[in-house]
């Protein structure tokens, strides 16, 4: 073949890919409100970094027909750090995969990329049917279609990103749940199966917002980590969690200048904290004031509403939080909450992140329903993971601090490097106004003036609850004035961090299942 004629050769190959399912069926897509496959690449990574692999891979699908490759990989950069990247062309079989349709090339594709010595980001943008069934059927379709475990022999080596990006079935779900951060955008579904195929086998009814639209996983399953309202958002909320992200274990997250002075007073805390300890208040407000630019990046945000997980910067540095939320059950841990942390520290430590706990629990959510979904297995779940943490863990006593939930928020005595009261701190094993009730029952009842006795009592104990002694007992390693309480966290961050190792971590948790 002479030069010009490859050449020809060539960019009529490269003009066929470039226009995916053909322009009818990027008109339906884009009528069903999305970008295409290529649009979310451009959208996602810096301009002019995309480094595809394979653009010219081609297959024979079920009909006889040959396709251009529906699953677009490559590398490219965020931010100048470079990642991998898959995105599932839905125009092209709805995206689906089988034995002719990736079969052979799978060794080939997306999980070559997944090389831990390259050491960089995995994000997969998904939008696909899951399996070819045409392709899949007999016992040969199957077995070349079964999910590849090498894929899951480097877990949280780089961290893995998934989007769902349209209806997601079988392969992008299961990229999901192994992933470490997942975004969803909203009116998309993520399940196992597609409502056709439970329809015929189960005789079950259901739509996609039903099996697995976003608030099932907001709301249920905690198996999303944030939500967008469409696919750029997707892509702008990817770029920003990677800015809290190493590019691998071995490395810290990246440093950010900040203008916000280390010792700025956090006046606002006065007023924001209640006096009283039965009133609630708003934690995102006590993060906010204390944390650079009063910037936070939250996950799983509609799930286990009563714990706060979310990642901000102090004093440039990333840090996690995990803070009790009284707007909900007064901030009582619940199994989902319990989950919801168990998490977020797996991810932390993973990725030598430092875990800040801003406490102010009334205890565990009792019961019958949290019994029935395990609640002390889901606590001790909770500690087993914060004692494996090795990175940096600093607690800070907002207010209430009752009973043994103080233990899952890094009490005393459970792996605090440093731990400390502000003012307003209360420590005890329940409330004064019900421990009155119980240890002073009989007291308060035989007196000859019963409420002036119970409101004795409770002052009494309101005394003993006070961080003061605790202090005073090596219990505590300071009480701090709310004003103080940005300084008082970068202090200990900063001398954490002047450490041999710095914020890096031991990795005990690294081989943990990404969601139990």
């Amino acid at each position: 073949m002479e030069k010009q004629e490859a050449l020809d050769e060539l960019k009529k190959r490269t003009e066929i890919a470039n226009k995916l399912g053909g322009p009818d069926k990027i008109a339906r897509h884009r009528q069903r409100g999305h970008i295409t496959a290529r649009e979310r690449l451009d959208k996602l990574l810096d301009a002019g970094s995309w480094q595809e692999m394979g653009l010219l891979e081609s297959f024979l699908g079920p009909d006889g027909q040959r396709y251009h490759t529906n699953k677009i990989r490559g590398y490219g950069k965020i931010d100048g750090r470079w990642v991998v990247v898959q995105s599932d062309d839905s125009t092209i079989l709805a995206g689906t995969g089988g034995r002719e349709v990736s079969g052979v090339r799978r060794q080939h594709g997306l999980h070559t990329l997944l090389n831990p010595e390259y050491q960089f980001p995995v994000i997969r943008l998904g939008e696909s049917g899951g399996v070819h069934l045409q392709s899949v059927m007999g016992s040969t379709g199957v077995l070349a279609a079964t999910y590849p475990s090498r894929s899951l022999l480097f877990p949280r080596k780089t961290p893995h990103i998934t989007a769902i990006l349209g209806l997601c079935f079988g392969d992008p779900t299961w990229q999901a749940t192994a992933s470490d951060f997942v975004v969803q955008v909203k009116g998309t579904c993520m399940a196992v199966s597609g409502p056709r195929v439970l329809e015929v086998a189960l005789e079950e009814r259901a739509t996609p917002e039903e099996l697995g639209g976003w608030q099932v996983h907001a709301e249920i399953t905690g198996s999303v980590d944030s939500f967008a309202e469409n696919d750029e958002h997707a892509m702008q909320i990817i770029r920003e969690f990677l800015t809290y992200m190493p590019s691998q274990c071995e490395e810290e997250p990246p440093y950010k200048q900040t203008s916000d002075p280390r010792d700025r007073k956090c006046e606002k805390l006065m007023k924001i904290i209640p006096d009283k300890s039965n009133r609630v208040y708003d934690m995102h407000q006590v993060i906010k004031e204390v944390v650079d630019d009063d910037k936070l990046f939250e996950l799983k945000p509609y799930f286990g509403k009563a714990l706060i997980t979310c990642m901000a910067r102090m004093n440039g540095r990333v840090v996690g939080i995990i803070a009790n939320q009284t707007l909900y059950n007064a901030g009582a841990a619940g199994p989902d909450e319990c989950d919801k942390a168990t998490s977020f520290i797996v991810l932390c430590d993973s990725y030598n992140i430092p875990l800040v706990h801003f406490a102010d629990t009334p205890g565990f959510l009792v019961g019958k329903p949290a019994e029935r979904k395990k609640i002390p297995t889901k606590i001790m779940t909770w500690m087993e993971a914060l004692a494996l943490a090795t990175v940096p863990k600093i607690t800070v006593i907002v207010r209430k601090a009752y009973g043994m939930a103080i233990s899952n928020m890094c009490g005393s005595n459970c792996g605090a490097d440093f731990i400390a009261s502000l003012t307003t701190g209360e420590i005890s094993f329940m409330s004064p106004e019900s421990a009155a009730n119980v240890v002073y029952a009989r007291k308060i009842a035989e007196s000859p003036e019963p409420e002036k006795e119970r409101e004795r009592v409770i002052r009494e104990m309101q005394y003993g609850s006070a961080p003061w002694q605790a202090a005073s007992d090596g219990m505590l390693d300071d009480v701090v004035d709310p004003r103080d309480m940005r300084k008082y966290v970068i202090d200990c961050l900063e001398i954490m961090h002047a450490r041999k190792n710095g914020f890096m971590s031991q990795h005990q948790l690294q081989n943990w299942p990404t969601h139990f």
